[in-house]
């Protein structure tokens, strides 16, 4: 009996021992794999991203020395750059005021260009008459002695003396002795002073009276306005010639000057808005019934003439008259309009940046658009945009300025990345020629003589302005801004022709709001801010007109505007920092060439 309980004993223990071993071969190592996967993850969770104290751009997965200057990297705060989509550029709703940043939804409407156009008010020119003397001879009174007076038909006008008249008139007396026999001699004599524009009823009291006359009364053929007068008492004149110009001025033309670029939307019976600055609230229509043929070599231009009834003389000749007119496009289809300031241009093919909401707060990405016709205030998007989306319609240059800090696609850049910030490049900063990406994607406007002469100029004049801040002059900063501000206004939008025009009002007016208020300004932080603004707009000024001969430099300062970078142009390489002066002198780097 006990030999048999040790048997039962001993075969549960080894029982017991087979189970805990084949436990350990089947559970241990599932929970030793828990541990590790749950190790990884909490290494993943921390994963840190690096960057540096003075070039905030600088992004890396690990410590180390900042590329650019040097410093050891710091790590990021948690969550700090997530963001939804890595393309897109983040901005708190701080960040937008600051950079007046405004959104609007995308609709369709009806694409309708308005056109906006100058014209004068000009006489009927088929109711302008040339008045003449019909006899040769010397005048010896004016009934109509200034322009502006109005005449009747039949008025006596003038009064000539003639001693062709006498000469002719005893012609005339002469031939009536032999009438009888020469009746046709009699009847020559008649009809010469018939061509002097003598009726039928003064030759008979010619020949009633049986005495000459040395002087004959020039009749109004016409009535209407004396425009011009073209004699003085005592002038001599011969037949035909010229003394008065009447215009009848119940119907006028309105004379409308039609550029070139703007000749494709006007059509003979379009119906135009007009209004005349000296009528104030008056609008009245009217419809386009010729456009010259030809333009003139000059100006450029063609005119448009629409015909307008003036019964009240309200109208007079030579008045300034604004038109508006309303053409529509050939298709007639609704179709996705955006305000012309939402886009970023680079030749037809242009950029937008489109708002996004996420958890994470708000983003802008940059999108490429493709403009159709330009509509006064905005343009038809022929692909890249749908209604109901929602972009940035102000504050797109800022946006764009900190994309390209963050690397980010934007509009000098469609592709984004390191080029454009310096990341992970071993202290150059610099992998690709910025002159590249604008050559390829911003289309360079065709501009004349005039235009480049002047452009440079004021290029000359904001390398004066930077200059005074790099050596930190207060005056000498207010006096080049100043002088830059008055030379741009000088510059004529006239020297610009076509989509090149309504850049350079674009950029120019950004420029000129920053530079208004420069001579007012009692700091130099206070003219640095404006700086930073006309740089954005001078860089794109080089970039599409090519104006100057000589190379130009981008430069880029990562700590100006709170630590979010600016750049500045200049025609050295050497850094020289407008931002900061002699506190920071050369602090920057070199990010592209113009």
């Amino acid at each position: 009996m006990k030999t048999e309980t040790k048997k039962i004993i001993g075969i549960a223990a080894i029982t017991l021992i087979i189970g805990l071993a084949l436990g350990a071969v089947f559970f241990g190592g599932s929970e030793e794999g828990m541990a590790e996967d749950h190790l990884h993850e909490v290494e993943l969770a921390e994963e840190t991203i690096w960057t540096c104290s003075m070039h905030p751009q600088i992004r890396q997965n690990e410590a180390g020395n900042c590329p650019i200057c040097g410093m050891e990297l710091i790590p990021v705060e948690n969550g700090d750059g997530i963001e939804s989509d890595p393309a897109a550029i983040r901005m708190s709703q701080t960040a937008m005021q600051i950079a007046s940043v405004s959104t609007e939804i995308v609709g369709k409407t009806k694409p309708v260009k308005l056109l906006r156009i100058n014209g004068k008010v000009q006489p009927d020119e088929r109711q302008v008459y040339s008045q003449s003397s019909h006899i040769p001879g010397r005048i010896e009174r004016l009934a109509v002695n200034f322009t502006g007076e109005y005449v009747n038909r039949g008025q006596v006008l003038a009064t000539v003396y003639s001693p062709e008249l006498v000469n002719a008139q005893e012609e005339l007396f002469e031939a009536r002795k032999i009438a009888g026999t020469q009746p046709i001699l009699f009847e020559s004599a008649k009809e010469k002073l018939r061509n002097w524009k003598l009726s039928d009823r003064q030759v008979e009291q010619i020949l009633e009276s049986g005495k000459t006359r040395d002087e004959l009364p020039i009749h109004a053929d016409i009535s209407g306005y004396v425009t011009e007068k073209n004699v003085n008492l005592g002038d001599y004149v011969n037949r035909g010639q010229v003394i008065y110009q009447i215009a009848n001025l119940k119907k006028v033309w309105i004379l409308l000057d039609i550029y070139e670029s703007d000749m494709a939307w006007v059509k003979k019976g379009d119906e135009v808005s007009l209004s005349v600055q000296s009528l104030p609230g008056e609008n009245f229509t009217g419809r386009i019934s010729f456009i010259d043929p030809v333009l003139d070599p000059m100006t450029r231009v063609a005119k448009a003439r629409v015909e307008v009834d003036n019964s009240d003389l309200r109208l007079k000749p030579e008045m300034f008259v604004s038109a508006e007119l309303k053409a529509k496009l050939p298709v007639q289809l609704d179709a996705v309009v955006i305000p012309k300031s939402a886009v970023m241009w680079t030749g037809e093919r242009s950029v937008v940046y489109v708002k996004n909401e996420t958890s994470n707060g708000v983003d802008f990405k940059m999108r490429i658009v493709t403009l159709g016709p330009a509509l006064g205030n905005g343009f038809v998007i022929k692909e890249g945009l749908r209604a109901g989306e929602e972009i940035a319609v102000n504050g797109t240059f800022s946006i764009d300025a900190a994309a390209q800090l963050a690397g980010k696609p934007s509009m000098m850049n469609h592709e984004g990345g390191p080029a454009m910030t310096g990341h992970n490049h071993g202290g150059t900063g610099i992998q690709n020629d910025l002159q590249s990406s604008i050559t390829n994607e911003i289309e360079s406007y065709a501009i004349g003589q005039e235009a480049k002469v002047a452009l440079v100029t004021i290029f000359g004049d904001y390398l004066a302005f930077k200059d005074a801040l790099v050596n930190d002059d207060l005056e000498k900063a207010k006096n080049t801004g100043s002088r830059f501000n008055k030379n741009i206004e000088r510059i004529k939008k006239s020297f610009f022709t076509g989509e090149a025009q309504q850049v350079w009002l674009n950029q120019s007016g950004e420029i000129k709001k920053a530079l208004e208020h420069i001579p007012h300004m009692k700091t130099l932080d206070e003219i640095r801010k404006s700086f930073e603004k006309v740089s954005i707009h001078m860089i794109y000024i080089e970039s599409v007109f090519n104006a100057n001969s000589e190379a130009l430099y981008i430069l880029h300062c990562p700590m100006a505007n709170d630590n979010k970078g600016a750049d500045w142009l200049s025609s050295s390489k050497e850094i020289r920092n407008p931002f900061y002066g002699e506190a920071m002198l050369t602090c920057g780097s070199v990010s592209g060439e113009l």
